[in-house]
This record gives C-alpha cells, sequence and structure tokens, in this order.
C-alpha cells in the first residue's frame, strides 16, 4: 500500500487530531493489521489501553507499517484495578513491554475509579514522566472538578482528558475548561456508537457534501478548537472513510445545525463514571 502524507495542524502538545481507536479490536491479525492501515494512510495516532487486551497486536501492526516510530503518537492507558502507586509503576512497563516500545507518547488514567487515588496515583505518573518512560500524562472521564484536583497534584501537566463526545454530546464545559487550560479534548466514541448514522440532519449535510455521516460527525469534532477524535475502525474501508473527513470542511450553517443537536446522550457506561 502507497504511503499516505499526515495530516497537517496537529493540536498542542504534538498530538494529531485524528486518531485510530482500537477498542473491541482483539483479533490478534486484525489488529495488527488495522493499525498497519491507518498508519500507511497517513494517521498518526493511535490510542489503545491494557483493558482492551491488544496492545501487543498494536505493537505489532506498528512494527509492521512502513512508518518511524518516533512518527507515531502513541497513547495507552492505565486500568482501575492497577491505579494503586506501585502498580501504575509495574503495569506501564508491562504496557510498553506489551507494545514493544520503549516509552509511549501519552499515559492516561483510564477512569478516576476503582484503586484511583489522586495522591498516589498521579505520583506514580509523574515517576514515569522524570524517567521518560511516558512523554505526556492524560486523564480520561475527568470533570472539572477532578481535573482542578489532578492539576494541583501533578508536576507534569495534563495534556488531555479523553471523553465520549459527538454530535449528541457535545462536552462544551469540559471544552472551555481545556481550552483555558491547554488540555486537548480526546473525543472517543465519537460517532456515538452510530447513532449519529441516524441523525436525519448529519444525514442531510452529507448528501450535501458528498460525504458519508461519519466523515460530517468527525468534521465537526475536527473543526472545534482542541478537539482530537479516536473514531474505531477495523477495515480498510472504514478507516479511509473516516481520514476523508479532514477534508471535508463544514459551512456555518452546517455548524451550527450539528450544534443544535446536543442532548447530552451518553451511549458509553451511562452508569459509570464520575458525572454519576
Amino acid at each position: 500500500m502507497a504511503q499516505t502524507e499526515p495530516a497537517e495542524e496537529d493540536l498542542s502538545h504534538g498530538m494529531p487530531r485524528l486518531g485510530l481507536g482500537t477498542w473491541q479490536n482483539t483479533d490478534p491479525e486484525q489488529c495488527a493489521e488495522s493499525v498497519r492501515t491507518a498508519l500507511e494512510a497517513g494517521y498518526r495516532h493511535i490510542d489503545t489501553a491494557q483493558a482492551y487486551d491488544n496492545e501487543e497486536y498494536v505493537g505489532d501492526g506498528i512494527a509492521a507499517a512502513d512508518v518511524d516510530r518516533d512518527d507515531v503518537f502513541l497513547a495507552t492507558k492505565i486500568w482501575t484495578t492497577n491505579l494503586a502507586h506501585d502498580d501504575v509503576l509495574e503495569t506501564a512497563k508491562a504496557s510498553l513491554d506489551r507494545l514493544g516500545v520503549d516509552a509511549v507518547d501519552l499515559l492516561y488514567v483510564h477512569w478516576p475509579a476503582g484503586e484511583y487515588d489522586p495522591e498516589g496515583t498521579l505520583a506514580a505518573f509523574d515517576q514515569l514522566y522524570d524517567e521518560g518512560l511516558i512523554r505526556n500524562v492524560g486523564v480520561s472521564n475527568f470533570t472539572p472538578e477532578l481535573l482542578d484536583e489532578a492539576r494541583g497534584i501533578l508536576d507534569a501537566p495534563i495534556v488531555a482528558n479523553q471523553v465520549e463526545c459527538h454530535p449528541l454530546l457535545q462536552q462544551d464545559e469540559l471544552l472551555d475548561y481545556g481550552r483555558e487550560h491547554d488540555i486537548n479534548l480526546v473525543a472517543y466514541s465519537p460517532l456515538a456508537r452510530g447513532a449519529v448514522f441516524d441523525v436525519p440532519e448529519i444525514q442531510e449535510i452529507a448528501e450535501k457534501h458528498d460525504a458519508s455521516p461519519a466523515q460530517v460527525s468527525l468534521a465537526w469534532l475536527l473543526q472545534r478548537d482542541g478537539v482530537a477524535a479516536i473514531p474505531k475502525a477495523t477495515g480498510e474501508a472504514h478507516i479511509r472513510d473516516n481520514w476523508g473527513a479532514l477534508e471535508l470542511e463544514l459551512d456555518d450553517e452546517d455548524v451550527a445545525t450539528i450544534d443544535a443537536l446536543g442532548e447530552g446522550r451518553r451511549e458509553v457506561d451511562p452508569d459509570f463514571g464520575p458525572w454519576n
């Protein structure tokens, strides 16, 4: 496969705006192939997690791609059962081993739950940062109050908060917080697990631009200042279709139409998280 040039205009901290999500991509060959395909199509941001049980396969895909490791922004996450101080240190190094890398570009606290203890957990993240094993610290599923607490403890800056975000759950409060404190908002489930495909307004905008509903939803996210998106995709067609969102420019009317869709509709774990 011919290698495609990556998109320009990364967010702050060198984070590419569009990444490949790998949740539920647990077949070894399929996962490695999807990562390789994405990188050679132009993606430079790959997202995984300990809880996804695929770090080894993600690492295989990165190694197989005709792309230098140094050009890949690689992120993983520490699961809730591993967030005690010593467990963070131990399992983060195990994640590096599975990924086949000396360091990851971003390590997240996956959820502020389970064994999460702000003082102990975040001290371990600072230690990993100081040792050069992680290049950036991130959090996931954090509210503004939890972000304030974490920022007050960490020496390293928080560069990203990964949360569910899509046209039906727009996360304006967290986005404003991130802009104020230079924290990128990384949108997981940016297609609302397919729910955006059935929204008439998004379908109409897609027809107007000869684009797919996925491209419209992603383009809306990526045109918001300070937002990255990590849609999950396994097959080449979907990987390339999502990548096409970077070429789609929505006009002011399109943006206003999608802005009006926000209804606070949470598709992922609505009963689990700090918002309850």
